[in-house]
């Protein structure tokens, strides 16, 4: 998507919603993975509560996802995995062995299976803070395949340029490129303007409605009301709440809670008081604050910002 077309949508090239969103949860690259393999192979991979993405440096394999016909991918495919189980195979047909100890240990961010080379795959993808993941994969389908267009296809050709390198900062530059990877799958995806799909990113494709979401990200704290924000994108209040509604998958203030106490649980994460994550997102006073966060997450906002222990889990593709 240009710098004009994110104008004519509503977007703000500088802040859109999905980089706010993105900052905003702590989004981080997980450290990119590879395999080489030859013969037959086939390798299954846990689900995990990230943005994944899987793209083939070279040859063909089969993608298998539950509940779907297998994917046929090749030299040059990049797909975008949500949280769910998936399985890469030389033929769908093969039974998969578990991929996931292959990469647990330090330095196994290389596999090869076979005596050569004939695929070479490359993983990686972003990972986000503690319980935010949900905010941004709900919104995303469990699998994209990515068109070639120009950001991904220069990403996927540095990458590959990358992945054998051994000068110093390679490793680095590998990671940044798989941030760049995925952005640039979402920005695709919003770009395809997928009218079917329901959640905020692919409401980002219309025009009012991503103005709408721009405005509620640009000043979260701000006394938004229906009839406010219908007047800023020009309709109706029944016609706006009625669109916002049918894009989303939840009307335009139960969208605006959601995001806010998204951000809460960052913030509280952090170490911020309660009090002062209330004052940040809009909320006069901690009981207002504190009863909207029950009710949308389910507990308390102090509950909310302890973390859970930090649990090793091993890499997949």
């Amino acid at each position: 998507m240009s710098l004009s077309q994110s104008a004519e949508n509503g977007l703000d090239p500088v802040l859109d919603p999905v980089s706010d969103v993105l900052a905003a949860l702590g989004a981080r690259s997980v450290r990119a993975t590879g395999l080489e393999a030859s013969g037959p192979w086939a390798l299954a991979f846990d689900g995990r509560a990230r943005l994944k993405f899987v793209a083939v440096l070279r040859g063909r394999c089969w993608l298998l996802l539950p509940g779907q016909a297998p994917e046929a991918l090749v030299e040059g495919d990049v797909v975008l995995i949500n949280d769910t189980r998936y399985t890469v195979a030389s033929d769908p047909a093969i039974e998969a062995m578990d991929g996931m100890p292959l990469y647990a240990g330090p330095g196994q961010d290389m596999v090869r299976l076979g005596a050569g080379d004939e695929v070479a795959l490359m993983g990686g993808g972003s990972a986000f803070a503690d319980g935010s993941a949900a905010f941004v994969l709900d919104a995303l389908p469990m699998f994209l395949r990515v068109d070639a267009v120009e950001t991904v296809a220069w990403a996927l050709r540095a990458l590959r340029g990358e992945v054998s390198n051994t000068a110093i900062g390679s490793s680095l530059i590998v990671e940044r490129l798989a941030e760049i990877l995925v952005v640039a799958a979402v920005r695709a995806f919003v770009a395809s303007r997928p009218a079917t799909r329901i959640g905020w990113i692919s409401a980002l494709a219309d025009a009012r409605i991503g103005k709408a979401l721009k405005l509620m990200h640009s000043d979260v704290a701000r006394r938004w009301t229906v009839p406010l924000l219908a007047t800023e994108i020009g309709m109706s209040r029944s016609a706006f709440a009625q669109r916002f509604s049918a894009r989303v998958g939840y009307p335009p203030l139960e969208y605006l809670t959601r995001w806010r106490m998204a951000l809460a649980q960052r913030k509280l994460s952090e170490g911020q008081t309660v009090m002062a994550v209330a004052s940040a997102i809009g909320y006069d006073s901690q009981s207002a604050f504190s009863q909207a966060f029950k009710r949308t997450l389910g507990h308390t906002p102090r509950a909310g910002g302890l973390r859970p222990p930090v649990k090793t889990r091993p890499r997949s593709l």
